[in-house]
């Protein structure tokens, strides 16, 4: 929770003012960073802004209280809660994780895709990347995946297209695919958006909705996304077709042929699902950021939209609480998770921090009526 002298509102670009802090990172149509989060806005930035084509922009006002602040610290359990929550945890699955050397190449990697997509080195570059990738998993032999553990860059474009491919591999091996398809299916996945590439950063950047023209044009991303790939032999099929079809939906309401489910590529409906999810939790110039708990809601409602198996095998990949993380219930009680279920993805285990209380959130009927918020 965040003190109610800090506060967040939308404006118009007209009437931003200078010294005014900007309470969103503006990024160009690689996703590099242009103006960072929390910076105080002089005239060249509004100008700036306005050149690009944004329309308004995300004011912080006020200041943290430090009182306020001092309260949300993580407060140590007593020494004997501590020993009961370290008797009854059970370690998460075995979730991807990625040193910092790994970060640092995946990043670059990614960086030099987007920048030059005719590169005589592409399709090794991004080959490269996505053994990264595989390795990460292998070595961890990882089940599940805790998407805010995986950061590899500030930069949208970059961490949206590593955190698609990771989470694609993962939901791929829980759907049983071999190791093949699961490398291919992260070259998919890294590569997805790669058509973005080629949309203006004004239009990639507009905070205000986007006219029909412009959305229309938004949308052939997947198509330049194909072309920059078709002629790439060594690329085979299943990967081209999983960048040129995640934007299909099952029901034949997506793009950008408009597809009905038996003609859609499996690497596009798990893709899809993956890009749904890591879109809706981050923020972006158009959009506040959902909470974990929100974006799965989302996925869960678009049963007619999305693949009922790849969505059930994503569900069944991602960890939205890891096991310690403080939560705060329904029922005004704080606790800390203490396991996780692949079957209850939103209702984990949890121990209240004052009462050492078990809450079996996923199991326990007596628990139906107590949510995390």
């Amino acid at each position: 929770m965040v003190s109610s002298l800090v506060r967040r509102r939308f404006l118009a670009l007209r009437i931003v003012k200078p010294g005014m802090i900007i309470d969103q990172a503006i990024l160009d149509r690689a996703g590099r960073v242009l103006i960072a989060r929390k910076t105080q806005l002089t005239d060249f930035h509004i100008e700036s802004l306005k050149f690009m084509g944004i329309n308004g922009i995300y004011i912080r006002e006020g200041e943290e209280d430090e009182e306020d602040a001092k309260l949300h610290q993580e407060t140590p359990l007593p020494e004997a809660l501590q020993r009961k929550y370290d008797e009854v945890k059970v370690d998460d699955r075995a979730k991807v994780t990625l040193s910092e050397s790994v970060r640092k190449r995946v990043a670059e990697g990614v960086q030099y895709l987007y920048q030059d997509t005719q590169s005589a080195d592409f399709t090794e570059a991004t080959k490269s990347i996505t053994e990264d990738l595989m390795k990460a998993i292998s070595d961890n032999e990882a089940i599940a995946v805790d998407i805010s553990a995986l950061k590899v860059s500030d930069e949208y474009t970059f961490k949206h297209s590593v955190d698609v491919a990771t989470m694609s591999m993962i939901v791929a091996k829980r759907y049983g695919l071999d190791e093949k398809q699961v490398y291919e299916i992260g070259i998919a996945g890294l590569l997805h958006d790669i058509g973005k590439s080629q949309i203006p950063a004004e239009l990639l950047n507009k905070a205000g909705k986007l006219s029909e023209s412009e959305f229309a044009f938004m949308k052939q991303h997947t198509l330049f996304g194909y072309r920059i790939l078709v002629d790439k032999q060594e690329l085979s099929q299943d990967i081209k077709l999983g960048v040129l079809q995640h934007h299909e939906k099952i029901d034949g309401s997506g793009y950008p042929v408009g597809l009905v489910s038996e003609k859609i590529s499996l690497f596009a409906k798990i893709i899809s699902v993956a890009d749904i999810y890591d879109a809706l939790v981050t923020e972006r110039p158009y959009k506040a950021a959902f909470s974990p708990r929100d974006a799965v809601e989302t996925i869960m409602a678009m049963t007619g939209e999305l693949d009922f198996e790849a969505m059930k095998c994503f569900l069944e990949s991602v960890i939205l609480y890891p096991v310690g993380t403080t939560v705060e219930l329904s029922n005004g009680e704080r606790a800390k998770v203490i396991e996780n279920s692949p079957h209850y993805v939103l209702r984990p285990k949890v121990m209240g921090i004052k009462t050492g209380r078990i809450y079996d959130l996923g199991s326990d009927l007596k628990c139906a009526n107590i949510i995390i918020l």
